[in-house]
């Protein structure tokens, strides 16, 4: 059956027509929850898996399209228990969204906003210890948390609510203290969690002079987003941990500029960007007016 474009046109006018402001908002706020569901379960545990969900799904959409119907009916009875399934793939991350919705954080579920000047400090009394454990060769492990939550990681250790200062940070790491082998874990400006354990990188290409904290710090950053800051304890050289990379040798200004960088919000500079641009794009016109 041959269809014109106006024919083509003229029902997608009549099917528009029938759109409701209520399907809109229903199928935005549909949009938003699963955006927000997939930004918390974002880890390389969870992106495998939902990988192969949608390997499965493939298969299961082609196997009916083809008439495969062996694989089709097997495939389907898997399907009445794939809920159940889900649900003990994906309990950390289930468990994480509850606590995060159940929180008194729950605007924060929907728009993450942080204190500008807050993590401005955090930034600076963490450049300071740093600095100074680095001169010192105190070993430290200090990870700062993003969207991905950490709370599995924070019931590892001591569970603390404390401002970030460089003194509380040498006190934890200082190397006769209980909690001087764990990690720091900073949430939002403050010391949510001291001496936590976190995964080790199962990279087996980093190098061998690398230690357990730098490898601690690598795997956390493998499997968050974390920004995790190192310092060394037999050299002092200080290094940054993101998306499994690893940056050495780190000067403080050289620090501080990457954890502003990473951690501080970036739509002022968007817009300061984009003011930049538009008075550009006017200056030739004027001076080509003058």
């Amino acid at each position: 059956m041959n269809v014109s474009l106006s024919e083509l046109a003229a029902w997608a006018g009549r099917y528009l027509l029938t759109i409701e402001v209520a399907d809109v908002l229903d199928i935005a706020i549909m949009v938003f929850a699963l955006y927000k569901v997939l930004t918390l379960v974002q880890t390389a545990k969870s992106a495998s898996l939902l990988k192969g969900l949608f390997v499965f799904l493939g298969v299961l959409l082609l196997s009916y399209l083809f008439h495969l119907n062996g694989i089709y009916y097997l495939m389907s009875k898997m399907v009445e228990w794939g809920v159940l399934a889900l649900i003990i793939l994906f309990q950390p991350e289930l468990r994480r969204i509850l606590e995060e919705m159940g929180s008194r954080r729950i605007l924060a579920f929907f728009a993450h906003t942080e204190n500008a000047s807050v993590l401005e400090q955090t930034i600076g009394q963490t450049v300071l210890a740093c600095t100074e454990m680095s001169q010192s060769r105190t070993g430290a492990l200090i990870v700062f948390e993003r969207e991905i939550l950490l709370d599995d990681m924070v019931r590892s250790g001591t569970v603390l609510d404390a401002s970030v200062s460089s003194e509380l940070l040498k006190n934890i790491f200082f190397v006769k203290a209980p909690m001087h082998d764990g990690a720091v874990i900073i949430r939002h400006g403050r010391v949510l969690g001291a001496g936590c354990m976190l995964p080790l990188s199962k990279n087996v290409n980093l190098s061998r002079d690398l230690g357990m904290r730098h490898r601690a710090g690598i795997g956390m950053s493998e499997n968050s987003d974390a920004v995790v800051v190192i310092v060394s304890e037999e050299t002092g050289s200080i290094s940054v941990a993101t998306g499994g990379m690893l940056k050495r040798h780190l000067k403080a200004e050289t620090l501080e500029n990457l954890l502003r960088n990473e951690l501080l919000p970036q739509e002022e500079d968007e817009a300061d960007k984009q003011k930049f641009s538009l008075l550009s794009l006017l200056r030739p016109r004027k001076n080509g007016g003058a």
